[in-house]
């Protein structure tokens, strides 16, 4: 890791202020007697040329609320202050800015919540209760200090060193508020920064705190770093300060390589996490980075060992698709149409690779489509990042495998239309033809027709499904009651 060294100058900070809501909010907080500062993240990314919206965090020695309410009148079409009494902050949103206020505080913490009691404080207190010194660096917006650089921690230091450091001891950072131990991880994955030696072991020491931290919240970081550019960074840091395994021990049950009689396997684990990097350069979507790392977890429980063909893992697509259902209950992620997916994904995460290394036969591939859906494309860059061998033969040769398999879809969607597959001819003819209510034939005859078209004996058509579920009809004893 080379961060870019880091020099401010008063013109870098001039334009860090440069909009004009800056003046405004100072100008107001002037007028009500208040010192103000933006604080926090706008300042840190600015000072990183990081890509950023206009999310402002605002504190002020005095009322929040009131200086929030202030500005709220001072702009056109008044936007709507939301109120948090009980923390004496307010928060606003004007075009495209995200303004959020709140009064210089001093924090103290009971060991069973993260939520602080509060009381007033100065901006060196408000400083000191921030999760990491690049998190506490501030710039004045009062009038006669405008622009004026507060970084007591050396944010900017660490900023340009590229380390995550805690403003106060990292022990009792963490365990007044556990999530920050997940924010130090988030923010190393992000920026692609190191954890402090002392801040790392203070994250694993103090792990068993994160029991208090609501699971919604652990979720949101979770995603966090699934986002970022290299999964593996953040995924990496969880493990070795052992919170992964108590998020999700499915995961770490993979962790290892046994060996019996001179045969292994690989270290399913790392290579999940090389599964995810992979998919991450080639897609942007929060829950197919979730199936690629989850695609494995099956391989735990049913690691078995053959004498003669070595370790095995039967039916793990089929168990850990069962298992996903169990782990977003148990973190409380979305068990809606997001989760189905992974689930499918993970269920048929080995069908791909099946049929690349076998003659791909058209039937096969009908079924692949039909089964995926319109998942197929997703399901296809999945086994692809699945790739993860040394070997550059064989890296070669899967790939290439898994092009003629790409070739092959493309060339019987084309001709079978079986995506989305819809019966030619549906169950309300067919109970008409033959005068049936609805039953057990109308299912078999649809079945038939469906295995007909997948294998192949008839096309997708009208003509061809007709004729051969007449045909079926016939074999099971029924007879059109009209011309058919």
């Amino acid at each position: 890791m080379n961060p870019t060294p880091l020099s401010i100058e008063l013109s870098m900070l001039e334009e860090a202020l440069e909009h004009p809501i800056f003046k405004k909010i100072g100008k107001i907080a002037d007028d009500l007697g208040l010192e103000c500062y933006v604080i926090g993240g706008y300042v840190r990314d600015y000072l990183l040329k990081r890509t950023f919206k206009y999310d402002i965090d605002i504190v002020t020695l005095g009322n929040a609320i009131e200086l929030a309410e202030s500005l709220s009148q001072s702009l056109e079409g008044t936007p709507k202050v939301s109120v948090f009494k009980n923390y004496g902050t307010a928060m606003l949103k004007h075009n495209e800015l995200e303004i959020e206020f709140v009064g210089a505080r001093k924090e103290s913490y009971t060991s069973s919540s993260r939520k602080p009691s509060v009381t007033s404080g100065t901006l060196e207190d408000d400083q000191n209760r921030r999760d990491f010194t690049i998190n506490a660096m501030a710039l004045c917006l009062n009038a006669n200090r405008f622009g004026e650089f507060i970084d007591p921690f050396e944010g900017q230091k660490h900023l340009a060193e590229g380390v995550i450091i805690t403003p106060l001891e990292p022990e009792v950072t963490f365990s007044d508020d556990p999530l920050r131990m997940l924010r130090a991880i988030r923010f190393a994955a992000q920026l692609n920064f190191s954890i402090h030696p002392r801040t790392l072991e203070a994250i694993a020491s103090q792990r068993e705190r994160l029991e208090i931290v609501s699971k919604e919240r652990i979720v949101v970081e979770l995603n966090k770093i699934l986002l970022t550019d290299k999964p593996s960074i953040g995924l990496g840091l969880l493990e070795k300060t052992k919170l992964l395994e108590l998020i999700m021990p499915e995961l770490t049950a993979l962790k290892g390589i046994d060996e019996i009689e001179g045969m292994t396997h690989k270290d399913n684990f790392w290579h999940t996490l090389e599964v995810v990097d992979n998919l991450a350069a080639e897609s942007q979507d929060l829950w197919l980075r979730w199936a690629a790392l989850l695609h494995d977890i099956g391989k735990a429980p049913t690691k078995r060992f053959d004498e003669s063909t070595g370790f095995t893992f039967h039916g793990h697509e089929f168990v850990g698709s069962k298992m996903v259902y169990k782990l977003f209950k148990r973190l409380k992620l979305p068990l809606n149409d997001s989760m189905k997916f992974v689930q499918k994904m993970v269920l048929m995460s080995s069908r791909p690779i099946v049929i690349s290394e076998q003659f791909v036969t058209d039937s096969a591939v009908r079924r692949l489509v039909f089964d995926a859906g319109d998942h197929i494309d997703d399901l296809m860059l999945l086994c692809e990042a699945d790739i993860t061998t040394k070997n550059p033969n064989k890296q070669r040769r899967y790939k290439d495998n898994f092009k003629r398999v790409r070739a092959k879809i493309k060339e019987v969607e084309e001709r079978d239309r079986v995506r989305n597959f819809q019966p030619p001819v549906d169950g309300s003819e067919i109970m008409q033809l033959f005068d049936l209510k609805p039953g057990k034939e109308i299912g078999l005859l649809k079945e038939a027709i469906k295995e007909a078209i997948l294998e192949g004996v008839i096309a997708n058509n009208y003509d061809e499904a007709k004729s051969f579920m007449l045909t079926k009809a016939a074999e099971m004893g029924l007879k059109p009651v009209r011309d058919a």
